[in-house]
């Protein structure tokens, strides 16, 4: 018999390392962003969903909006429970590069909700994090896994009426986060877990001051059991850490200047992405090796930059916005240290797109809102 479990620690570690400023955004901006959940959408990473004729993304900050919610260069390899389980069921480029026919791209949505899906997370056996529902009252988060074509999995914390499967690694452990609400208003708790061998756990980091309701959300996880998430404070402001699953501990992330910091994503190397917001109002995504060294990533001309995931070889994905109001566009990106940055549009989605993983293959996922205002989720494979 399993049972529920709720994992939290008295102290946390702080990730100040000497940091060392590798490059900077070539354009300043200011944020425009909103929440789209005061409380927890993954916003780009998930849940934050652009609406017709115009795109608002999230705040520096990922949330539920329902409470929940490029090629690898040619290089080394990358160095609470429950008795319920899952049923079947670099410095920016100057010149930025658009992605035109680099990628084969493939519709995946969830036949139990064909008009709206988010695909968070890939591994390297191709498994896919997801969740189908906008997060609207009565319409709420649904997690799930696919293990190739249509074979889902449904994955939802036990007692939950919402929850975000966000990440996935090579063992099959899964993170994500989950809410007891379903409001009108969308402002919802959040809570972050992870599945391991059969169990769900709850993890809420040990903050003396808390958004209310509170958010706390698991975003990545790596192979060593390792994951990246945030939570909000009293404030409103995110707060990035790291949490191991197996030593109960967490580790603070912290950029230097930095109002408020979400950690998205991990890879086997340790190497963090995320993006962070100052105190003027301006989003910029980061990669933050396990060394110390850190990567402003701000996408020339863009008003707002999230880096949302990395894969082994530092290839780092997400979104950027241009414009803002009604008239802003966002779009998926990939950026290597090599290569820079490099745009990514699915075709039916071009203006409204959000890369949200990547795997050491370099296959893609993410989602994009087509034509007629529903979101779908989107797979792209690198040609070869």
């Amino acid at each position: 018999m399993r049972s529920e479990e709720t994992e939290m620690t008295s102290a946390a570690s702080s990730r100040r390392l000497p940091w060392r400023v590798v490059s900077r955004g070539l354009v300043s901006r200011r944020g425009i962003l909103s929440l789209c959940l005061a409380a927890g959408a993954a916003g780009a990473l998930a849940g934050c969903v652009p609406p017709a004729g115009g795109v608002t993304p999230p705040t520096g900050s990922p949330t539920m909006s329902s409470g929940p919610s490029g090629s690898p260069t040619a290089s080394p390899s990358p160095s609470g429970s429950s008795s319920a389980s899952p049923s079947p069921s670099g410095g920016p480029s100057a010149s930025p590069t658009m992605s035109g026919g680099q990628y084969s791209f493939a519709t995946i949505n969830n036949g139990a909700d064909p008009t709206f899906n988010q695909l968070l997370g890939i591994n390297g056996d191709s498994a896919i994090a997801g969740y189908f529902g906008s997060g609207a009252q009565g319409h709420p988060n649904q997690g799930y896994t696919l293990h190739g074509q249509g074979n889902y999995r449904n994955e939802n914390f036990p007692q939950s009426l919402q929850t975000q499967v966000t990440g996935i690694n090579n063992n099959g452990v899964t993170v994500g986060f989950w809410s007891d609400m379903n409001n009108a208003s969308q402002v919802n708790d959040n809570f972050g877990f992870y599945y391991r061998g059969g169990s769900f756990h709850t993890v809420s980091y040990p903050a003396s001051s808390n958004a209310s309701p509170p958010v706390n959300q698991l975003l990545g996880v790596n192979d060593s059991g390792t994951a990246v998430g945030f939570y909000t404070d009293a404030q409103g402001s995110n707060h990035g850490y790291e949490y191991s699953i197996d030593s109960k501990r967490f580790t603070d992330v912290t950029v230097p200047g930095a109002t408020s910091v979400t950690a998205a994503g991990i890879n086997n190397r340790a190497d963090v992405a995320g993006f962070s917001t100052n105190s003027g109002g301006t989003t910029d995504g980061f990669l933050l090796s396990d060394g110390g060294q850190f990567t402003d990533l701000a996408f020339p001309g863009a008003t707002m930059t999230q880096a949302l995931g990395v894969n082994g070889y530092d290839e780092v994905v997400g979104v950027y916005q241009l414009g803002s109001g009604n008239g802003a566009t966002t779009h998926g990106f990939t950026w290597t240290s090599q290569q820079g940055f490099t745009t990514v549009d699915d075709p039916n989605g071009v203006g409204a797109t959000t890369v949200n993983g990547v795997s050491n293959a370099g296959d893609l996922v993410g989602f994009y809102v087509d034509s007629a205002g529903n979101t779908d989720g989107m797979l792209a494979t690198p040609r070869h």
